[in-house]
């Protein structure tokens, strides 16, 4: 089994869906974890109190808009003085409005490129400057998306922000590399959320994309993304960097 002992993780979009399953895989492997979450207090408080029992870890949550530059960067601040450090940053937050392309208007493109695209930037950055000042290395992961690779239908926003963060991650892998911080992208498929619930639960529409899509045989659930998560933060995976798991039971490969 893979093992986070000791280690300090930050997790965006913590309180439900992919980010909850990656942050309580990171807490069974044992890391404390901060679970950064937007207007969700309630739902983020209960969740780090049952992982926090679960695993006897420390698990803290904070409300935080990471789009918002500033906002951003303290909640990171603030999560590392929690923690005493920060040595594992997954920035998960995001969101998906389906929206026609000539029916995207400024304000909904604004919030997906904000929240999804630079809330990323804002968030990894501050980490990685406190792993920097640290000199004791770390781990970045970016949940993205195979929407990154090629888009859909009323995703053309949510799919470019995503393809963004692909190029960005590469990026600050080359230029990280000398800390000994790498930065790597986790790209699920259809994973049932709360995102696209309606959608999951239409019986005929999901059996007819699997037949024609997905050799694994089903959708997939938020928990398959946590042991990827697990691995890229772990000292085995020390020389992977820049690199990409998609989490997608073989979805892209039939692409």
């Amino acid at each position: 089994m893979l093992e986070l002992a000791g280690s300090r993780a930050l997790v965006t979009g913590g309180s439900r869906g992919i980010g909850l399953s990656i942050a309580e895989a990171l807490a069974v492997a044992g890391a404390d974890v901060v679970l950064c979450h937007l207007n969700d207090g309630e739902r983020a408080a209960a969740e780090a109190k049952r992982l926090s029992a679960k695993t006897g870890r420390k698990i803290s949550h904070i409300d935080a808009d990471v789009g918002d530059c500033d906002a951003a960067r303290a909640m990171v601040a603030k999560a590392a003085e929690l923690m005493g450090g920060i040595d594992l940053c997954i920035s998960n937050a995001g969101i998906c409005q389906f929206t026609p392309f000539l029916e995207i208007d400024s304000a909904n493109w604004s919030k997906h490129v904000a929240t999804n695209f630079s809330g990323g930037f804002f968030v990894t950055q501050r980490a990685a400057q406190l792993m920097a000042e640290q000199k004791t290395g770390g781990r970045i992961v970016f949940v993205t998306s195979v929407g990154a690779f090629r888009s859909n239908a009323t995703q053309t926003h949510y799919c470019a922000t995503k393809s963004g963060l692909h190029i960005l991650a590469m990026g600050m892998a080359i230029e990280l590399a000398p800390f000994g911080i790498t930065v790597n992208c986790i790209a699920p498929g259809w994973i049932h959320t709360d995102i696209n619930d309606a959608a999951s639960r239409d019986t005929s529409a999901v059996e007819n994309w699997i037949q024609w899509n997905c050799p694994a045989g089903r959708l997939g659930k938020p928990q398959d993304c946590g042991g990827a998560a697990v691995f890229l933060c772990s000292k085995e995976a020390s020389y992977v960097t820049g690199a990409t798991i998609t989490v997608d039971g073989g979805w892209n490969a039939k692409l």
